[in-house]
């Protein structure tokens, strides 16, 4: 761990007003300020960065809290030690270095040696006269040159099931390493394997130049064609893109979105360096937030089949949602860029980009392939669909435009359009008032909280508990306060999650003192924004003295009791209901 003096100075150096001001415009409001939140799409600011006290940030839209650390882990989609190392660069001082005990903790410096050690080993095999001969004859089939292998950093994984392994442990990775950071894996008979066997290999880098993950293709038609590598210390499969550490320098205009490794090669070696791809799975608000921090614009070039066709629908939604104008090009003739670019050439691909269609062109041109608009009870159709299309559009200039147009082509009166589509309006408000007190109530008794999923089994404890390490949060004496002549214990709390907090504060305080960010190092980014929530429910209140703290520990231990109680009797009668089965089970039979 870090020395908490660092961080504290570290997090002096780096204002959070500042660091966050960087990314997102925050209007003053009081002793607080206030902007849009740049981890999800909203019209009206909900995200609010607080100066006094231990400076944070919380969005009371979609519950993104923490510090300047936090902030950056998100921002920058690194990791607690990479965070750190990013605002130490900022900030001008130098880290000391991470000293962690490899043996019994693989963490994300020794995965990225390593996969730098096995990128090399790819990328010698690849050139290798006899190894790779299968895998370069592959590439010039694909028209791709040893110039564009050799820029994306491309390999060759041998048929081999140990080589690599015995290649790695050569260089001293250990077995652990080298399954946590899926090289290999391990069989049943307890045997370690290579992972990547007779494939073309992808080394992914992340906008760092590290090399944090790969992405194999098989050299034949046999399945999976594509093998991803699982998420690791130093990968997360939807917070990274691939390329884009070359297409970030070129991303001013817009970015070329594609579903694959080779239309990205391809269309970089036709000249369009502002292409990328997701790694091995669909787009999420992750990866719409990242290319968000590059662009605000987007081109989609996905697969014109229909699984295409239906992963467009879902990026088009997802990068309305974070705020990206995002647009799709037709590609007649070809089924992905790849295709296009070998047929007809990179001069009519540009102009493709240059005609892509509108996120409603698109879903218009969807529509009126359904429906067949000359049958009146299919044109009907057409205009519901549309309608309710246009419903979701926020701006009422916007939905005025679509709906001439959209008239216009159905041969319908543009205001009985309109009618329908301010009834879809109301429809969709009256069935959101319906559904909101349901959506409370969940919220309230924890059902489906992925956060925190032990808080459904007893909510009534489970809030007491957040009470009491909200103040904890705020005031660190109340961990050593003795209520009825008894200090807080970890035993005192209801739910897995917030014993692992308590249990950590106690841990920093006295190991030279606590604060929010150090939450960061040993929970997800989840768990550290409903800490930090837990923090701003008291802080929002006027009273959190000793009489409040006194008074929430004596409900909590109450409703712990009871839990533990409940708990006790759960277990009893799941042991009688499992000896009746077995009683059941093992009775001799009627014979017949």
């Amino acid at each position: 761990m870090i020395p908490h003096s660092i961080i504290e100075d570290l997090k002096h150096r780096c204002d959070i007003v500042d660091v966050i001001s960087s990314y997102v415009p925050l209007k003053r409001a009081g002793s607080n300020l206030h902007g849009l939140c740049p981890f999800h799409s909203e019209k009206s600011p909900s995200f609010t960065v607080f100066t006094t006290g231990e400076p944070h940030f919380y969005c009371f839209g979609c519950g993104a809290g923490g510090d300047v650390i936090s902030f950056t882990m998100r921002m920058e989609n690194l990791d607690y030690r990479a965070a750190l190392e990013f605002l130490a660069k900022r900030a001008g001082i130098t880290l000391p270095d991470d000293s962690r005990d490899t043996t019994r903790d693989v963490g994300r410096k020794r995965v990225l040696e390593m996969n730098l050690c096995a990128a090399r080993f790819f990328r010698d095999c690849l050139f290798d006269e006899k190894l790779g001969a299968e895998a370069r004859a592959y590439l010039e089939k694909r028209a791709l040159s040893s110039a564009v292998a050799k820029r994306f950093g491309l390999g060759y994984a041998p048929p081999s099931f140990g080589v690599l392994h015995d290649h790695l442990r050569k260089n001293g990775f250990t077995d652990e390493e080298m399954i946590t950071g899926y090289c290999c894996a391990r069989s049943q008979k307890g045997n370690v394997y290579d992972i990547f066997r007779g494939r073309l290999m992808f080394p992914l880098i992340d906008v760092t130049g590290n090399i944090i993950a790969f992405g194999g293709r098989v050299l034949d038609d046999s399945k999976p064609k594509y093998l991803n590598s699982s998420d690791t210390p130093a990968f997360k499969k939807s917070r990274n893109l691939f390329a884009l550490n070359f297409a970030k320098s070129h991303a001013d205009t817009r970015l070329i979105l594609c579903e694959g490794y080779m239309d990205v090669i391809t269309l970089h070696a036709a000249g369009f360096e502002n292409a990328i791809a997701t790694l091995g799975t669909a787009i999420t608000p992750d990866h719409a937030r990242i290319i968000k921090k590059y662009t605000s614009s987007v081109v989609l070039a996905y697969d014109s089949d229909g699984a295409g066709q239906t992963a467009t629908n879902k990026a088009l939604r997802i990068l309305a949602d974070a705020g990206v104008d995002a647009k799709v090009i037709k590609m007649d003739g070809a089924k992905d860029p790849d295709e296009y670019i070998k047929k007809f050439g990179a001069q009519k691909f540009a102009a493709l980009l240059d005609e892509s269609r509108t996120r409603f062109d698109f879903k218009l041109d969807n529509i009126f392939a359904e429906y067949n608009i000359n049958v009146p009870e299919e044109k009907i159709k057409a205009a519901a669909a549309i309608a309710g299309e246009i419903s979701y559009v926020y701006s009422g200039v916007e939905r005025e435009i679509y709906t001439a147009k959209a008239a216009s082509l159905l041969g319908i009166d543009p205001k009985n359009l309109k009618n329908d589509v301010d009834a879809a309006i109301r429809r969709r408000a009256r069935k959101e008032k319906k559904d909101r007190p349901g959506e409370l109530y969940r919220a309230g008794m924890g059902i489906s909280d992925r956060v925190n999923p032990d808080f459904a089994r007893h909510p009534k404890e489970a809030r007491f508990e957040e009470m009491v390490l909200g103040l904890v949060f705020l005031r660190k004496e109340y961990l050593t306060r003795a209520v009825d002549g008894v200090p807080l214990t970890s035993d005192d709390f209801v739910t897995a999650l917030g014993r692992r907090l308590f249990e950590t504060v106690q841990a920093c305080e006295a190991d030279g003192g606590f604060d929010m960010g150090m939450l960061s190092e040993s929970f997800t980014l989840d768990e550290v924004s409903r800490a930090t929530y837990m923090r701003q429910s008291r802080e929002n209140l006027s009273d959190n003295g000793p009489e409040v703290f006194d008074g929430t520990v004596r409900a909590l231990r109450e409703g712990n009791e009871r839990a533990k109680q409940m708990d006790d009797a759960d277990g009893v009668f799941d042991l009688i209901r499992k000896k009746r089965d077995a009683l059941k089970n093992n009775a001799p039979q009627n014979p017949t």
